[in-house]
């Protein structure tokens, strides 16, 4: 297959925004494919809510970005030991060519000596472990697959990020995620480091096809659908599906509960209850934040216009905040 040179961003809602361009707008009769690699990002399916699926609060203490890809499937953690491969190309026949191009995959990675085998819905295993996941799109004639290859991945930050209340992760907890994933590194001695396997691993995929060249013109058609979509509150957070939370704290004023969903990133069908004291009925806030985007900023700005303390006796905009981000 021919590879593609250009991508050398660590950028994920870049890396986004190169999937999809070259999936629906590459002109290429045959396969091509290319290597890249993200700095420290959670991506999630196009089908997943962000609230239900990702630690958030610990993303954003560890400055981890958030991304959501244009393929189905669950998140996955990316960082710099971790490397990812696209395929694109024309599809003849969805069922042999899906299957062909994850083979492909396999395939290379046993010619280096990984005994990788293809398993379950989406993934490739070693020794019955998880090593990749992989997802896939149609647009028209053409398909794109892409996936991770876990080279040397953190496993701690990986379950971290991944692990939310009731999660799987989060019930089984590090060590026994470390018994269903692997790194790649133990099976490849023969490399030094990540860019030695990518090197070995692209070499291994083109043969003697070549390499195939973006125009700056395309890269920068790129740049502009990744500032335009992927790296948008509206397509990150807006794009969720409906999910419900319910969180509960003990305040001053008695405990506070809070039963809401998010939909489109937006807070919905919000009801308080509790034992808590107040002047006027809750329902005046619930009303007010209808709608709101479930940000920091825009909850505190709706809840500073309001009576909170009336509501919820001496419970400041900031604590009623912090309870509702608590889901």
């Amino acid at each position: 297959m021919k590879y593609i040179v250009q991508n050398y961003s660590t950028d994920p809602h870049f890396n986004m925004a190169f999937d999809e361009f070259c999936l629906e707008q590459l002109k290429a009769d045959e396969p091509v494919f290319y290597l890249w690699q993200n700095r420290p990002s959670v991506i999630i399916g196009l089908n997943q809510s962000a609230y239900a699926e990702v630690n958030l609060p610990y993303l954003r203490e560890k400055g981890i970005v958030l991304a959501r890809r244009v393929t189905g499937g669950g998140a996955v953690y990316h960082d710099l030991q971790n490397l990812n491969y696209t395929i694109t190309g024309r599809i003849r026949d969805l069922e042999t060519d899906y299957p062909a191009y994850v083979e492909t995959m396999a395939r290379a990675l046993r010619a280096l000596g990984v005994p990788a085998e293809v398993s379950g819905r989406n993934d490739i295993l070693v020794d019955g472990r998880k090593c990749s996941g992989y997802a896939k799109r149609v647009s028209k004639d053409r398909l794109m697959i892409h996936g991770t290859l876990m080279y040397d991945v953190d496993i701690d930050t990986l379950t971290q990020v991944l692990a939310t209340p009731g999660s799987k992760l989060s019930a089984a907890g590090i060590s026994s995620v470390r018994s269903r994933v692997a790194n790649l590194k133990e099976y490849l001695p023969q490399f030094e480091d990540i860019h030695a396997f990518q090197a070995a691993l692209q070499a291994l995929l083109a043969g003697d096809d070549g390499e195939m060249r973006l125009t700056v013109a395309q890269i920068a058609q790129i740049e502009a659908d990744a500032t335009s979509k992927y790296r948008t509150w509206e397509w990150v957070y807006g794009h969720s599906p409906v999910a419900a939370f319910r969180v509960g704290r003990k305040f001053a004023c008695g405990r506070v509960e809070a039963s809401f969903s998010l939909k489109a990133g937006c807070i919905d069908g919000l009801r308080f209850s509790g034992d808590f004291l107040g002047n006027l009925p809750a329902d005046r806030i619930a009303n007010a934040l209808q709608g709101c985007r479930f940000t920091r900023e825009a909850i505190e700005a709706v809840l500073c216009k309001e009576p909170v303390e009336n509501c919820f006796d001496r419970l400041s905009p900031k604590e009623l905040t912090a309870l509702l981000l608590d889901a």
